[in-house]
């Protein structure tokens, strides 16, 4: 398939203020999002609070550091011309196979995965930064104006590159993002409708394949199956998959107490009590339910319709073919991770441990989402660019 570009609309005047090359729609919903995930965070992890034992804060200061940081980074990829950061791309790439390789061998394991290294205090999961150098190497790969047969086999074989570790570690939620990722570039690349299908068709044999083999743990294949069968079903696959079954319907119980205004900020019964699992990473969009109600869980996702929104802006917009794949990379990956994070905690999508991006705790999801959408202001800020080179 190939695709038109309207030719961008450039700046000609030096003069022009300093807004002209930002977005300040996508820059105002990203803020706003960091500010409601922070807030998310300390009323799922600051415990029970008495006279006597104060409101943990560490989540909190560790996640607005992680915050204040990813805007820093964004600002500084988004100035960083991009001819400096496509001639990085390969020592990226090989840096993010070694880590991926690396933490299978000096990694700690987190249920049940070994994804992430221990730095001191901190954790650092390589999988999550390696969601941009995906990106980056697959827009670099399929940026030409016809994606014949070996081309795409040059751009797939440096994805299961990545994709193998991960699905080693076991981490399926990744595996799963980095798909979405590789297929939806893919198919918006120039790339004949039947290539498309001879991919469909291999995709479905290979996912087949891994679902019927001994590659993914017996919990993983229960988190996969379990939010669609009945309590009978779900007793006889055994602890596993109660275990999961309860933490779906812990979610769906704190979700279901919000009602249409909440509880209110801090007071959600279901999160003070924490009675849902992983609430501050996973399940984070449970306690927006909970004590936001409808009304605050609308808004954040209505939040992430801007965000997508304006990215799909930039890629559509976008005057040269890298910069729309890359954008378009960065939509997939947003997409995917909220619906399928706010999907699970309502029980309408199987539980993968995906996080909610900007909103769930943890750094490297927090910074990796920042420098993707710090990637994505350059492509805006590209259009406008009265120097041509």
């Amino acid at each position: 398939m190939t695709t038109n570009f309207a030719p961008g609309r450039f700046r000609e005047d030096p003069d022009d203020p300093w807004w002209f090359v930002i977005d300040p729609l996508l820059i105002l919903s990203t803020i706003a999002i960091m500010v409601m995930g922070v807030l998310l965070v300390y009323s799922a992890t600051r415990g029970p609070v008495t006279d006597v034992t104060p409101a943990n804060t560490s989540f909190l200061e560790k996640q607005a550091f992680f915050a204040v940081m990813g805007v820093g980074l964004a600002v500084g990829i988004a100035m960083i011309h991009i001819n400096r950061l496509r001639s990085l791309a390969g020592l990226g790439y090989v840096g993010a196979v070694v880590l991926l390789l690396g933490v299978l061998q000096f990694g700690v394991t987190v249920n049940g995965s070994q994804a992430w290294y221990r730095l001191g205090g901190f954790t650092f999961q390589p999988s999550e930064p390696g969601k941009i150098v995906l990106i980056f190497t697959l827009a670099s790969i399929f940026s030409v104006e016809r994606v014949g047969f070996g081309r795409l086999i040059a751009g797939l074989l440096p994805a299961v590159l990545l994709i193998v570790p991960i699905l080693v570690q076991p981490d399926l939620g990744t595996v799963l993002v980095y798909v979405v990722i590789t297929s939806v570039m893919v198919m918006m690349s120039n790339i004949s409708i039947r290539l498309i299908v001879l991919l469909f068709l291999a995709a479905i044999s290979v996912i087949s394949l891994i679902l019927t083999s001994d590659l993914l743990a017996d919990f993983q294949k229960d988190r996969l199956t379990v939010f669609v069968l009945d309590d009978e079903a779900v007793e006889e696959l055994g602890e596993d998959a109660l275990r999961v079954a309860y933490n779906a319907e812990q979610s769906q119980i704190a979700i279901g107490n919000g009602g249409i205004t909440g509880q209110g900020l801090f007071n959600g019964s279901q999160t003070s009590s924490n009675l849902v699992p992983e609430q501050q990473t996973d399940f984070i969009f449970s306690v927006a339910g909970e004590e936001l109600g409808f009304v605050g869980a609308a808004t954040l996702l209505a939040l992430f319709g801007v965000v997508v929104f304006r990215i799909w802006r930039a890629s559509a917009r976008a005057t040269d073919e890298f910069d729309r794949l890359l954008a378009t990379g960065v939509m997939a990956m947003f997409v995917f991770q909220v619906f399928q994070s706010a999907g699970m905690t309502m029980g309408i999508m199987p539980v993968t441990g995906i996080p909610m991006p900007l909103v769930s705790y943890g750094g490297s999801s927090m910074l990796t989402s920042m420098i993707a959408l710090g990637l994505v202001l350059g492509v805006h800020k590209r259009r406008y660019d009265y120097s041509r080179t």
